[in-house]
C-alpha cells in the first residue's frame, strides 16, 4: 500500500470502523536519513490512531534503528513486514525475500522486539514458493522471540496477487500458535471476508487493496461482527461525493503538485461499478488540475443523477 495509505487517507477512513490503521510500508535504510518524503510516510494526524507503522529491510540492526525512530514518532505498534512481493523490495532481501531465510528474519524481530516498548507485530506470506511454506515455522520463531500478532497473506511471493488466497492456511496458522493470527487476501466481499473469519477462527482480518474507493466495506464487514445487518453499498453519486472530499482533503495537505497524480488512482478506484466510469477514468487520467477534475466530477454526478428524458411517441 506504499503511495496509498498516507495520513490524509487514513483520517478520512479511520470513521468507517478501522480497529487500527497501518501507515505506507517505509524501508528501514531510508529512514536512516529522514528525507521529508520519508518523514511524511510515518506521519499522523492522531485522529487515526492507533497507529502501526510498517517497516522493510534486512537488516537486524538497520530495522532495530528504524523501529526507534518510528516509536519516537508516534508510532503505537511496529509492524515487521516479510510479505511485500515487489521486485523494487524483494531485489534487496527485504519483504517477501527473507522467507527464503529463517534465521534472518528470526534475528530482525528478536531486534525489533528489543528496540521498543511498544507491541510489535509482523505480516508474511506462505512463503517465497509453492514448494517452501515456511509460514508455521516463521510464526512459531515470531512467537518466542515476543512478537505480539502475525498477519498471513495467504498468497506465496511468487504468486503475487494471481489465483487465490487460500484461507485453509491461515486456519493452519491459527491452530499452530498462540499468539492472535490475522487473516489477509481477497476480502472484498463482507459477508465472504466474514464467512472467512468464523472458519479460520482468526482474531481479526487486514484490508488493504478491497478498501480503496470502498471504504464502505468496512462499516458493512463490522457490522456483520457485531451482530447487525449491514448498510448497503452507496451508490454512485455517493462515492463520488466523498472522492470529491477525499480530493480537497489531499489538495488542503500536500498542494495541488502532488495531490492531483496522486488522486488519479484513487479516483480510479472511486470510479468502479457505474455505466460510463471507464471512459470518464480514461478522461481524468489526463487532467492537469484540480479545478478541471473536480468540475468533471461534478458534472458526472449531476448527469447520474437526472432521470432521462422521457421521449414523445407520435401515435
Amino acid at each position: 500500500m506504499s503511495g496509498v495509505t498516507n495520513r490524509t487517507l487514513r483520517a478520512l477512513y479511520k470513521p468507517f470502523g478501522f480497529g487500527l490503521t497501518v501507515t505506507e510500508f517505509v524501508s528501514s535504510n531510508a529512514l536512516q536519513y529522514k528525507n521529508e518524503r520519508t518523514m511524511d510516510m510515518i506521519d499522523q494526524h492522531g485522529v487515526e490512531r492507533p497507529v502501526s507503522t510498517q517497516l522493510w529491510g534486512n537488516d537486524p540492526e538497520i530495522m532495530a534503528q528504524a523501529a526507534r525512530l518510528v516509536r519516537e514518532c508516534g508510532a503505537d505498534i511496529v509492524d515487521i513486514n516479510f510479505g511485500c512481493p515487489a521486485p523494487k523490495v524483494t531485489k534487496t532481501e527485504g519483504g517477501s525475500a527473507c522467507l527464503r531465510d529463517a534465521g534472518r528474519c528470526e534475528a530482525i524481530m528478536r531486534a525489533v522486539v528489543a528496540a521498543v516498548d511498544c507491541p510489535v507485530t509482523m505480516k508474511m506470506r506462505l512463503g517465497w514458493s509453492e514448494t517452501d511454506l515456511v509460514y508455521i515455522d516463521i510464526a512459531k520463531r515470531a512467537q518466542n522471540v515476543g512478537i505480539k500478532a502475525v498477519t498471513l497473506h495467504a498468497r506465496t511471493a511468487k504468486q503475487f496477487y494471481r489465483g487465490e488466497a487460500d484461507w485453509s492456511h491461515i486456519a493452519a496458522l491459527k491452530r499452530a500458535i498462540d499468539i492472535p493470527v490475522i487473516g489477509n487476501g481477497d476480502l472484498g466481499d463482507a459477508r465472504d471476508a466474514f464467512a472467512k473469519m468464523r472458519a479460520s477462527g482468526v482474531d481479526g482480518v487486514m484490508l488493504g487493496r478491497a478498501t480503496l474507493g470502498n471504504p464502505w466495506l468496512v462499516g458493512q464487514l463490522r457490522a456483520l461482527m457485531e451482530g447487525r445487518e449491514p448498510d448497503a453499498s452507496p451508490n454512485a453519486p455517493e462515492r463520488l461525493r466523498f472522492a470529491v472530499l477525499h480530493y480537497h482533503a489531499m489538495v488542503d495537505e500536500w498542494g495541488e503538485a502532488r495531490a492531483v497524480p496522486q488522486m488519479r488512482k484513487h479516483l480510479g478506484y472511486y470510479l468502479k461499478g457505474f455505466p460510463g466510469a471507464s471512459a470518464l477514468r480514461e478522461r481524468l487520467m489526463r487532467t492537469e488540475t484540480a479545478a478541471e477534475t473536480l468540475r468533471i466530477v461534478a458534472e458526472t454526478i449531476v448527469a447520474l443523477e437526472t432521470p432521462p428524458r422521457e421521449l414523445a411517441v407520435a401515435s
